[in-house]
């Protein structure tokens, strides 16, 4: 008999409810990668993109993420085709905030009426009538904070968002932004080697707050012969692997969504939720992943994307 294990491995991740009312499995996906090289553009195999979707459905990922410059728009409308009518337990996230001049270009526009713009489109590319979690991709220096979330929660009371979202922030910005609305999540880089946002994610545990890391597996060279990752690799356990079972143990508001296009990879992944790390392994991790001095953490990386 197949056990709920394996055949829907996503749900040993845990639990976390969104706002307190959402719950979704801890270890979700990311749909970055189902677009073109750039991300711009198509995918090489869209209707692997669509296997990919649908499997990570099967594998009990009840979390996807999106946005709607992933392509721009490619990543949603895949969704939708692969998806569409979701099931009741799938939580379909999406962003907005950044335009796309060509591949690799990333800038961001937070005008009032742009946000409702890509929001309206969102919700038609996706095929809902409400996005359960729209995030503010980039805050955009020129435009006050308050314009921006002012529109956000706008659009919230008029039903079309049920919770809001920011992207690479630092603590000083997500207390501002709890000002003006509620913030549910907060999503930025963060990894088993990049912890420089550490400060951001004791505030999140503080406060109820989900934590999604994006590019959660920039391993590098802990995964390399004789690094800590490779040291620790087992024939049930990659270090790709067990840098997500640390994400998943260092803290339970941690959502890490790794993105893939292929199949193979996405149940290499989505298996990791099973591993349990040993108290030395994580330890071990731990020590050699130290975040930065205080100081240094308000420090934004210089990747532009995610």
């Amino acid at each position: 008999m197949t056990t709920q294990a394996e055949s829907r491995p996503a749900a040993a991740s845990g639990t976390f409810a969104l706002g307190g009312d959402l719950p979704v499995h801890r270890l979700g996906y990311g749909a970055m990668q189902i677009t073109g090289e750039g991300v711009w553009g198509d995918p090489k195999d869209p209707d692997e993109a669509v296997r990919v979707l649908r499997r990570a459905v099967e594998l009990g990922v009840t979390f996807i993420d999106t946005a709607d410059s992933y392509g721009p728009f490619v990543s949603e409308m895949l969704i939708r085709k692969a998806l569409h009518p979701y099931a009741d337990d799938v939580v379909i996230a999406t962003k907005g905030g950044l335009t796309r001049p060509g591949p690799g270009d990333w800038r961001p526009v937070g005008r009032p009426e742009y946000l409702r713009q890509q929001l309206e489109l969102s919700l038609r590319h996706l095929g809902l009538d409400r996005i359960d979690l729209y995030q503010l991709h980039r805050i955009d220096p020129k435009v006050p904070l308050a314009d921006q979330l002012g529109e956000l929660a706008l659009l919230r009371q008029e039903g079309k968002i049920r919770h809001i979202g920011l992207s690479q922030v630092t603590v000083a910005q997500l207390e501002q932004a709890r000002k003006i609305v509620d913030i549910v999540s907060v999503q930025n880089l963060y990894n088993l080697a990049t912890r420089d946002s550490e400060d951001l994610l004791e505030y999140a545990e503080a406060n109820d707050i989900a934590f999604i890391p994006w590019f959660p597996m920039a391993t590098g060279e802990l995964a390399r012969p004789g690094g800590v990752l490779d040291t620790f690799a087992r024939e049930d356990a990659s270090p790709s692997q067990l840098a997500l079972a640390w994400l998943l143990r260092h803290s339970p508001v941690l959502l890490p969504i790794p993105g893939t296009s292929s199949v193979a990879h996405l149940e290499e992944n989505i298996a990791a939720a099973t591993i349990s790390l040993t108290d030395a392994e994580y330890a071990a991790l731990s020590e050699v992943s130290a975040p930065a001095p205080r100081a240094r953490r308000f420090r934004l990386p210089k990747l532009s994307r995610n």
